[in-house]
């Protein structure tokens, strides 16, 4: 198991503890909306560190994405492995070809 199915699995086990006992669990009660907020935060966080060019804070900013997006995720039921499966779906399918496979381009 990697790290990113170590986290998930983590998240997957506080969606019932107590908010007051995990920051995950605290985020996991207020809703969905919630977690999609703070995950936009994040992900606005890390576009400021990459267009500054500190490759440190960006590292440490990309993490803090990772987990908000499992996070957002697990309180909308969608697995890793789901996404995992998404995107072993589309290995090896150009960028440009699948996007228009899906009406996007």
């Amino acid at each position: 198991m990697n790290i990113l199915e170590q986290l998930a699995a983590t998240i997957e086990s506080r969606k019932d503890a107590d908010p007051e006992s995990s920051w995950t669990a605290k985020l996991l009660a207020k809703g969905p909306e919630k977690c999609a907020e703070k995950f936009g935060e994040e992900a606005v966080e890390a576009i400021i560190e990459a267009v500054k060019g500190d490759r440190a804070r960006l590292t440490s900013e990309a993490a803090d994405v990772l987990y908000h997006l499992l996070v957002m995720l697990a309180a909308r039921d969608v697995s890793l492995t789901d996404v995992l499966a998404e995107l072993d779906q589309r290995q090896g399918t150009s960028g440009i070809a699948e996007k228009a496979a899906r009406g996007t381009v």
